[in-house]
């Protein structure tokens, strides 16, 4: 079995902890590893690393391989990287036509990289049976089995029954539904037929492809295309052209809803797809009040809330039923019942440009990070960290001059045609127009503040000349 990895949502329900820039896959939401790590280490003993396939955009592919590097060492699992964002359809279709290179006939597992699975082991002899399902030629879907009259789930209605074991039992779809309304999914979990539509799904490669041939014959032969080009000299510019040209549509709307042969494996597996902050609820652990509380709090006599801050202290009293996320840029306050209406507050964020929608104050990149220390008119300051052993773009800025001050470690400096180096308490001056580069030879981080000055002090001022990081 192969595995695939959706992991390029830019989803932002989780703000202000999920930013664009790092989406709700990236974070520590439920635990000490980030989604998209235990979304591979869920997989472990189910599909090897060099089966696994991570869909993603240009902007997250880093930061993820970093990420998995981290978990899993320098292993061979492959990242796919969609030129930009056209939903599920078209990337489930890229993937597939990458696996079916390899193995036509191989049964790949697609699901999202921002889920929380609570039993692993269930969830793996779920796959399992979907899988002999697969096999058979069905486009199986996992369906989560309802334990309350969720409204935030779309739901796939059991049709015949297919397979029946000791403990899973596998049908037709007879249809997929969209979110209903309080009443009518009252009467869904009443009825025993409706489970919740987890995004989950097992094929084999050259069956959702012969489907997506018959559903969406445009994308089908966008991804002809691409699959010709695999492994020759061509290929990036193929994908990037090709796959500007697809529609933006979801798997659900453009196949699974209309294909013949599609199953639904019911499961059981403490199942969220996390999609606001009252979703902790479901999955972490409470104190004998209620309050799921993460990082520097104190609070005295709150019932039911969730307090998460970072460094900065957060003091709670007397709060019922309150969400509160404190991070250094942004705070959000509301109520439990609200949370899904941070959507809204990302809306106006998006409305008038503002930063604390894009990224955190402390922004990381392929050779370390730079933290936003403040910005006022025509200046910006920041602390930036090289890591050992890396540099910086040779790049130049058109509107701003820097000055860079060392606080610890060695920098080793290129300004015009002059390269050396500084230690700390040692300054160097980059005036506008000159191509510059900044360099870490120590074994230890350097660390050193940079003042920008000029007319335009925004990150998209950058001219690169050479970059080990191929940006």
């Amino acid at each position: 079995m192969y595995a695939v990895i959706l992991a390029g949502g830019s989803g932002t329900r989780f703000w202000p902890l999920s930013r664009e820039a790092t989406p709700k896959q990236l974070l520590r939401v439920f635990g000490d590893s980030t989604m998209i790590q235990q979304t591979v280490e869920r997989l472990n003993n189910c599909v090897p690393l060099d089966k696994t396939y991570i869909v993603t955009g240009q902007k997250y592919a880093y930061d993820i391989k970093r990420q998995l590097v981290e978990t899993c060492g320098y292993g061979s699992f492959k990242v796919i990287v969609e030129p930009e964002g056209r939903n599920t359809a078209p990337a489930i279709g890229l993937a597939a036509v990458y696996i079916k290179k390899r193995s036509p006939n191989a049964v790949m597992a697609v699901m999202p990289s921002d889920h929380v699975i609570l039993r692993n082991a269930d969830f793996r002899k779920v796959l399992e049976k979907a899988g002999k399902l697969a096999r058979k030629g069905y486009l199986t879907t996992i369906g989560i089995i309802p334990d309350r009259p969720e409204t935030g789930y779309g739901y796939i209605k059991k049709g015949a029954s297919l397979t029946e074991t000791e403990d899973l039992q596998g049908f037709r779809v007879e249809s997929f539904v969209e979110k209903p309304g309080r009443k009518k999914a009252l009467e869904y979990l009443k009825s025993g037929d409706y489970l919740w539509n987890s995004g989950i799904f097992v094929w084999r490669a050259i069956d959702i492809l012969t489907e997506i041939r018959n559903q969406m014959p445009d994308l089908y032969r966008g991804l002809l295309e691409i699959e010709k080009a695999i492994g020759k000299k061509d290929e990036k510019e193929v994908l990037n052209r090709v796959f500007s040209t697809f529609k933006s549509v979801s798997i659900d709307y453009g196949v699974m809803e209309k294909a013949p042969m599609v199953a639904v494996m019911p499961a059981d597996i403490g199942w969220s797809d996390v999609g606001s902050w009252r979703a902790l609820d479901d999955i972490s652990e409470k104190d004998e009040a209620g309050n799921i509380i993460t990082g520097n709090v104190i609070d005295i006599g709150s019932r039911n809330s969730i307090l998460y801050a970072g460094k900065r202290l957060i003091a709670s009293v007397g709060l019922e039923n309150v969400v509160v996320v404190d991070t250094p840029d942004a705070t959000l306050i509301c109520n439990k019942n609200d949370a899904q209406d941070v959507r809204k507050v990302v809306s106006k964020l998006r409305e008038k440009g503002a930063e604390e929608l894009i990224e955190h104050v402390t922004v990381h990149r392929p050779w370390g990070s730079y933290t936003l220390l403040e910005v006022g008119n025509r200046y910006k300051i920041k602390r930036i960290v090289v890591k050992p052993g890396a540099k910086l773009s040779r790049q130049l800025h058109h509107h701003r001059s820097e000055h860079w001050v060392v606080v610890s470690g060695t920098a080793m400096v290129t300004v015009g045609d002059k390269t050396f180096n500084l230690h700390p308490n040692e300054s160097t001056y980059v005036p506008i127009s000159v191509s510059h580069r900044l360099e870490n030879p120590g074994k230890v981080p350097l660390q050193l503040i940079e003042v920008q000055s000029g007319d335009y002090i925004e990150e998209d001022d950058i001219v690169r000349f050479e970059d080990e990081y191929g940006r």
